[in-house]
């Protein structure tokens, strides 16, 4: 899986010169850069070749082929002629291993689910009528930047083909003074396992109330990561109480069960390429670890995961998936003999991921979302089988719901003569 440094992304091509400047302009990160169209390129005076080489390894990121990157950018040859060239052709000039090239002709499915592209795109304004209930419409109609005008209009038309949503799940969600959400509390399907023979630990059904996380005291590990930052915060942040970190704004909390199982890294990956989507929803990004071993989260910090880490010592945020107990299971039972664990596994080999076996890997995670605050917990993700991911789109379509009804009571909140 491609890192998500924006050193590593850039490589030593014709990129590298421009950090500076990728800096002052605001595309300091992967995920918000992988997002540039053709008019934010010609805003900072992209050249042709730097144009290509951006978009050549914006497709190689998807696919977690970047190690070809300088080799590509090279060739001075654009994305669509290195895409009709011969297998023959990419192997001999660019050393690539035949099942990277497949992987590389392959451009309906990449490794990662990448955000909609706005290559191509000529106007910046969103030109469409979107619904009434269009959140992310309506926060930027207020917002000049054309980087998040951007992921506003790329995310409008993606989210037309979203065949799952949870509004009428969530019609009754109200922002106003002393309201709790009702929440959601989601996990994976309670399949048996050997044959029957062992049965699926049970879950909570009600989400957790907002006494108990809001008294937690976590420490922030790292920051969020921009070009050219220090790899780790130098000492560890005095300890804070959680609900600091909802304050101000909504958060996603994704508590990682290991930083070095490949099952978790991959639900960090997909979930941090959603960056730009988040940023335009107002929502923070959290990932939670329960065991600080530093060289752990040196690697998987920016690597797979590029927002701020924190630690939660006393695994309160893990607590409170399981209803107030740690909710654990055996590499035998849980995994071996549990084909959806199994299944989960290969779904994140197949991304190409890096692994280890450092620390302790029976405590299950899981995500959650809560809103700005004392409003409460809005969604519960219980990582039921080792592996099951919260679906990503879910998590977008509450937190574009928690603004949506924020926005709705900052509205009617105001005076008749405002």
């Amino acid at each position: 899986m491609a890192s998500f440094s924006i050193e590593d992304f850039v490589g030593d091509g014709v990129l590298k010169e421009l950090l500076p400047k990728l800096l002052e302009e605001g595309w300091d990160d992967v995920p918000t850069l992988k997002i540039m169209n053709s008019e934010d390129m010609g805003a900072i005076n992209l050249t042709q070749h730097q144009k290509d080489a951006l978009e050549i390894r914006t497709y190689l990121h998807d696919r977690a082929l970047m190690q070809y990157g300088d080799r590509l950018e090279a060739s001075k040859k654009c994305l669509p002629e290195l895409l009709n060239l011969s297998t023959e052709d990419l192997s001999s000039q660019f050393g690539m291993k035949r099942g990277h090239i497949a992987r590389f002709t392959d451009r309906i499915n990449p490794c990662t689910e990448p955000l909609p592209k706005s290559y191509g795109l000529t106007a910046r304004k969103i030109t469409g009528t979107p619904s009434r209930n269009n959140s992310i419409y309506k926060n930027f109609e207020s917002i000049n930047s054309n980087k998040m005008q951007n992921t506003a209009k790329s995310f409008t038309r993606s989210s037309k083909n979203n065949d799952r949503t949870l509004e009428e799940s969530l019609a009754d969600f109200k922002i106003k003074d002393g309201y709790v959400f009702k929440g959601i509390v989601a996990a994976g399907p309670a399949e048996p396992r050997a044959c029957g023979c062992i049965q699926p630990p049970p879950v909570v059904d009600n989400v957790a109330p907002h006494s108990a996380i809001e008294n937690i005291s976590v420490q922030k590990l790292t920051p969020a990561y921009k070009i050219g930052m220090e790899r780790l915060i130098k000492s560890m942040t005095p300890p804070m109480k959680a609900s600091e970190l909802w304050r101000d704004k909504p958060a996603v909390f994704l508590c990682i069960r290991r930083p070095g199982c490949i099952m978790c890294r991959a639900e960090a990956h997909q979930l941090y390429a959603k960056k730009p989507i988040f940023d335009a929803l107002g929502v923070q990004i959290f990932a939670v670890l329960h065991e600080h071993i530093e060289s752990e989260v040196k690697d998987f910090w920016p690597r797979y995961w590029g927002g701020v880490v924190i630690f939660d010592q006393a695994m309160g945020f893990f607590k409170a998936l399981g209803g107030g107990k740690l909710l654990k299971d055996k590499f035998l039972s849980g995994f071996v003999f549990n084909p959806r664990a199994i299944a989960n596994y290969k779904r994140a080999k197949a991304m190409g991921l890096d692994h280890n076996f450092k620390g302790e890997g029976e405590i299950k995670g899981g995500l959650f979302i809560v809103g700005r605050g004392g409003t409460g917990i809005a969604y519960q993700f219980i990582e039921r089988n080792f592996g099951d991911w919260a679906p990503v789109a879910e998590v977008i379509e509450i937190c574009a719901q928690l603004q949506n009804q924020q926005q709705d009571h900052g509205a009617s909140s105001k005076s008749p003569q405002e």
